[in-house]
């Protein structure tokens, strides 16, 4: 057995080196976030691995975009699964709108009162909803013969004016799938154009095909999820589908396993599956991604050059 090494700190630290003496401590949440960043390590230098990289949760009110923005354009990951609301938020932010520090504890009725919306401690202005409507308006046209919701994205971070998330996945050509795209403020910005009987040929089961075809033809595959939901289990089903289960597998969760959902269940559960393989690196890390995904990133860009 090897011991737990106590995390000594005698002179300022990059956070890499810190990493470090989290893993060479190795246990708990410290151990945990050290061997997370270990095997990020080795799925994205794995040239024979396709990394697919699942987003849920507040991640651009909570301060995550400009990192998921960087790991997109450094071509660490082959393929992003995430929420509307993530890209919702996401767009807004091209458009020129911004999220505010807020409190937990605020007047929520004062808020609906001044037009702005409470994501736990961080505001977003409803004007953000006003501007996606002019924007997807604008660009209807161009958006609604697209027949998959990945060329649908494609095409909306094309004509996005400011960097996003949608625009980094267009520029790098990576797939970007969102299969909950109507549960979004996009998604209702499109249904007011159906309601209005403009016709959509976008095509919700397409990206299905698209998305097993890369877990199908990948020599290998490794999974980061940042939080849970359809974003993970969108990937977890396309690993479950193919010939050869993830190699390499980091969660970051909140979430407990305990109530049998999949945002919670551990990545050892998908072993059963036929989700990861039973010889698989992987670790399960109970942590805030916004605490975890700057550290993460920190450290692997000092690693990864």
């Amino acid at each position: 057995m090897k011991p737990v090494n106590h995390i000594k700190i005698e002179k300022p630290l990059t956070v890499n080196e810190l990493v470090r003496k989290m893993d060479s401590a190795g246990v708990l949440a410290a151990g945990r976030l050290g061997k997370s960043v270990n095997i990020c390590e080795a799925m994205i230098k794995d040239k024979d691995c396709k990394v697919f990289l699942g987003l849920a949760g507040p991640l651009v009110p909570g301060g995550m975009r400009e990192i998921i923005i960087d790991m997109i354009k450094n071509r660490w990951v082959d393929v992003v699964v995430t929420t509307g609301a993530t890209l919702t938020h996401d767009l807004g932010e091209a458009l020129g709108y911004r999220h505010y520090q807020g409190d937990k504890d605020a007047d929520d009725a004062e808020l609906h009162r001044k037009g702005f919306d409470r994501v736990y401690e961080s505001y977003m202005p409803n004007k953000i909803y006003e501007g996606m409507e002019d924007f997807i308006a604008k660009h209807f046209e161009r958006l609604k013969n697209k027949k998959s919701i990945r060329e649908f994205l494609w095409e909306l971070g094309r004509l996005t004016p400011k960097k996003s998330i949608c625009r980094a996945c267009y520029e790098n050509k990576i797939p970007l799938f969102c299969p909950a795209i109507s549960d979004s403020g996009i998604g209702l910005m499109i249904w007011g154009h159906l309601a209005r009987n403009r016709e959509v040929e976008v095509r919700a089961f397409e990206d299905l095909k698209e998305i097993m075809d890369i877990a199908w033809t990948s020599k290998k595959a490794g999974v980061i999820y940042f939080g849970g939901g359809v974003p993970k289990n969108y990937i977890q089903q396309a690993m479950q589908l193919t010939p050869k289960s993830a190699s390499y597998g980091v969660q970051i969760t909140m979430d407990r396993p305990e109530p049998g959902g999949s945002s919670g269940a551990e990545l050892k559960e998908g072993i059963s599956w036929g989700k990861m393989d039973p010889k698989a690196r992987f670790v399960d890390l109970i942590c805030d991604a916004t605490i975890a995904m700057p550290i993460i990133y920190a450290a692997l860009k000092e690693r990864i050059k």
